[in-house]
């Protein structure tokens, strides 16, 4: 790939060169991935760092609670992590009804925070997972910087502050939440400084006793002590039980690249499905940011998102396979349903039978990581257990309440997921790990940025600071700032519809992303931040 290096787009941010890199959405976070790599860590050791420090420096988007994801490129192969969290065991649709009642399709009420809106927590242990099998340094040494900004504190960046303010108000009567981030009765501002010394205990229990204290150990008790105040029936035994999945990436082929994303109950595939759709139309030929390649984008995107809001849960209850949703004969089937004039309201087709962050860290003998890590909606259910600071995801609130559905929830049982890491290869050699956090932004995010790199060469911080537009669930539109606005007033003539985005968490989304240069002559990676987030691209 020869990029176009200019950048037509107002940023702050230009591409950076590196052999040795790591991207996250945090300059700190991206400082300790980066001192990983110095102390003569791999990238597996530097996105471990960060992401401990990222529960730390970020608090609004996870934490020591959060699910994780991660794909990992060790030399020779690919790798898929899901660490996302699975339902308690008095979990399922009949206890909810009797304890919040039921709607009017007679479908159990559930909440979207507070307790009964956590599953098992992940991240800690992926972080576990993923030093046993690929890590070089040693375990606690991983988890300084994030024990020391605990310890010490943090000074509040300015995305961070914002984010921090608008959560207040909903989450402020959740246990836990305000003794921890509201320590002067309200919100940090931008400049001042939060420590956090609760999450320090938890984390030198980590350095000193391995992950698995998070869940057999003190820490798993006081969760399970916490959540009984609450008259939430949780167990040890929920904890203990808990372990991550090695899986294997699903792919699709894209302008001569694999593009890659794990599987289901993630919605990955749902970038894949877009993309397969959009190889049936020569977009290059399209003006970059014209009417006719938007339009054609958009189309995609709300066909894919159609077919999983019906068919992804956790894979063992889904009636249609990965396999069926990516047939390249029900994908052609799905393109001719865009009208090139006009926007759709589309339908789920029939397959034949058969508040997040994200990290990416690249090391010089090859190693590559895509890494993913979040509460769900900002601090998640609010949630946070004293004395240990672990501030808790609500990905519960993911399921669903119909038993009809793929997605209904269960003991056991992983409910739908919005983050998702990514991965290209060519030749099946690495080319690329990236990701763009936002709840349902990210499918699309990954859209949108592989098209304009694949598609139109942009580099990578350009296609990165592009403005963006968003498929909201009923499939209206959200447009950036910054959208040209001949073209937003296209899109309506088309019969697109917009609404006013309203949600601090899920925004137009931030990448970070690792692009291998392999072109004669070059030499490491070219490393793109998302002038989104607080964020930062470092290496050597």
């Amino acid at each position: 790939m020869k990029f176009n290096w200019h950048n037509p787009y107002l940023t702050t941010r230009t591409p950076l060169f590196a052999r040795n890199a790591v991207a996250t959405s945090h300059p700190l976070a991206a400082h300790a991935g980066n001192q990983a790599l110095l102390s003569g860590g791999n990238a597996v050791d530097a996105a471990i760092a960060a992401a401990a420090t990222l529960t730390i420096v970020e608090p609004v988007s996870n934490g020591l609670g959060s699910d994780a994801f991660a794909m990992i490129w060790d030399g020779q192969q690919l790798h898929g992590l899901n660490a996302s969290g699975t339902a308690p065991s008095h979990w399922d649709t009949s206890w909810f009804a009797r304890r919040y009642g039921v709607d009017a399709q007679g479908h159990a009420k559930r909440p979207v925070r507070g307790w009964d809106s956590v599953t098992i927590p992940g991240a800690v242990a992926a972080w576990e997972a993923l030093h046993q099998r690929f890590g070089k340094l040693p375990f606690s040494q991983l988890l300084e910087t994030a024990i020391d900004l605990a310890e010490r504190g943090v000074t509040v960046a300015p995305m961070v502050a914002r984010k921090w303010q608008a959560a207040v108000p909903l989450l402020q009567e959740q246990p836990g939440f305000a003794a921890t981030f509201m320590p002067n009765g309200r919100a940090p501002e931008i400049g001042e400084k939060f420590v956090m010394p609760a999450a320090a205990r938890t984390l030198r229990l980590l350095a000193d006793q391995g992950a698995r204290a998070f869940y057999e150990g003190e820490a798993a008790e006081a969760i399970v002590r916490f959540a009984a105040q609450s008259d939430v029936p949780l167990t040890l035994a929920d904890l203990a039980g808990y372990r991550p999945e090695w899986v294997t990436p699903v792919s699709r082929r894209y302008r001569g690249y694999d593009v890659h994303e794990l599987p289901p109950n993630g919605q990955g595939i749902a970038a894949l499905i877009a993309l397969g759709i959009l190889e049936h139309f020569d977009l290059a030929s399209l003006p970059l940011d014209g009417i006719a390649s938007q339009h054609l984008q958009i189309e995609a995107m709300k066909l894919a998102f159609a077919d999983i809001y019906k068919y992804v849960g956790d894979p063992r209850s889904m009636d249609i396979t990965p396999e069926q949703m990516l047939d390249d004969s029900y994908l052609a089937e799905r393109a001719r349903l865009i009208d090139p004039a006009r926007a759709s309201q589309p339908l789920p087709g029939m397959p034949a039978s058969g508040g997040t962050v994200y990290l990416t860290t690249a090391d010089e003998s090859g190693m590559m990581v895509s890494f993913i890590q979040s509460n769900y909606m900002g601090f998640g259910s609010g949630v946070v257990v004293p004395e240990y600071g672990i501030s808790l995801q609500n990905r519960g609130a993911g399921f669903s309440s119909d038993p009809r559905s793929a997605n209904v929830i269960a003991p056991g049982k992983r409910p739908f997921h919005t983050i998702i890491p990514g991965f290209l290869t060519k030749d099946g050699q690495p080319q690329m790990s990236f990701g763009v956090m936002g709840g349902d932004m990210q499918p699309q995010g990954h859209v949108q940025t592989l098209v304009r790199m694949l598609d139109y060469q942009q580099q990578p911080q350009a296609a990165c600071d592009a403005p963006r537009w968003k498929v909201n669930r009923d499939f209206s539109l959200d447009l950036e700032v910054g959208f040209h606005q001949g073209v937003a007033e296209q899109l309506g003539q088309r019969g697109h519809r917009f609404t006013s985005l309203n949600d601090p968490y899920m925004d137009f989304g931030s990448g970070q992303f690792i692009w291998k240069l392999t072109t004669e002559g070059s030499d490491g990676y070219v490393i793109a931040s998302d002038s989104r987030r607080d964020g930062q691209a470092v290496g050597f």
